[in-house]
């Protein structure tokens, strides 16, 4: 009898959900909101477009952690993307993770892979002015 092992990368036995419900944050549950509701969004939002397989989104998550942790309360809403997926694409997501602030359902910044918590941030923190 041969004997195969493939050295291949390991993943975790039960990957974080992309989707779930994290501290004061709104995420997404399997389905993805339209971009009515995303411009309808009262107040400031955080919009995370991203997949659960993503390093780079993986890579952002303690960054975007530690930015939300210091900040005023946000709608923080994370969106799988991907193929066929249109509310990416309407927001013309072409990297991940892509972030994007609203307020009032209008963007007024957005940050692409981001790699500094300072980035996101002031990013922050200049949506929850006058909020």
């Amino acid at each position: 009898m041969i004997s195969l092992r493939l050295h291949l990368r390991r993943m975790p036995e039960k990957p974080e959900p992309w989707s779930g419900y994290n501290i004061g944050m709104d995420t997404v549950h399997g389905s993805e909101p339209s971009r009515a509701e995303i411009d309808s969004l009262q107040g400031p939002a955080l919009v995370e477009f991203g997949a659960a397989w993503c390093g780079y989104c993986r890579a952002a998550r303690p960054l975007i952690a530690s930015a939300l942790s210091g900040a005023p309360p946000v709608r923080y809403i994370r969106i799988e993307d991907g193929k066929g997926r249109r509310l990416g694409r309407s927001f013309g997501v072409k990297l991940w993770p892509t972030l994007i602030f609203l307020k009032d359902g209008k963007e007024i910044a957005r940050l692409v892979r981001p790699e500094n918590p300072g980035l996101i941030q002031r990013a922050l923190e200049n949506i929850c002015k006058d909020a």
